[in-house]
């Protein structure tokens, strides 16, 4: 065994140097947009936020969700006669639709 290969070599701590401005904005960016970018991070208020367009269901359309929102425009026909349940599901719609915008992007953020 040679006397080279007996050596540990310590790094310097005088070497060390603290983290820039741009490493510290970009950590805090990735911690705001969940580390899925910034559309990630828009995509599930831009759901709720169509969704608020009464009688069309747009934010379950935003979502992909073609079928739940005909369903839902069907179902909201016999619930117009009792307005209580149907600002109930308009309500629960904005809801749903916030959560599956969440999902799609959990979903993409672990498949990329």
């Amino acid at each position: 065994m040679s006397a080279v290969d007996s050596q540990l070599i310590l790094p310097n701590s005088s070497t060390k140097s603290k983290p820039g401005i741009f490493n510290v904005l970009k950590q805090i960016w990735k911690e705001i947009t969940l580390g899925v970018g910034f559309w990630g991070a828009l995509r599930p208020i831009v759901a709720a936020l169509l969704a608020t367009v009464p009688f069309v269901f747009l934010g379950q359309h935003f979502n992909k969700k073609h079928r739940k929102a005909t369903d839902w425009t069907l179902l909201q026909i016999p619930l117009a006669l009792t307005v209580i349940l149907w600002f109930a599901l308009w309500f629960f719609s904005i809801f749903d639709a916030w959560r599956d915008g969440t999902k799609l992007v959990s979903e993409n953020s672990l498949n990329g």
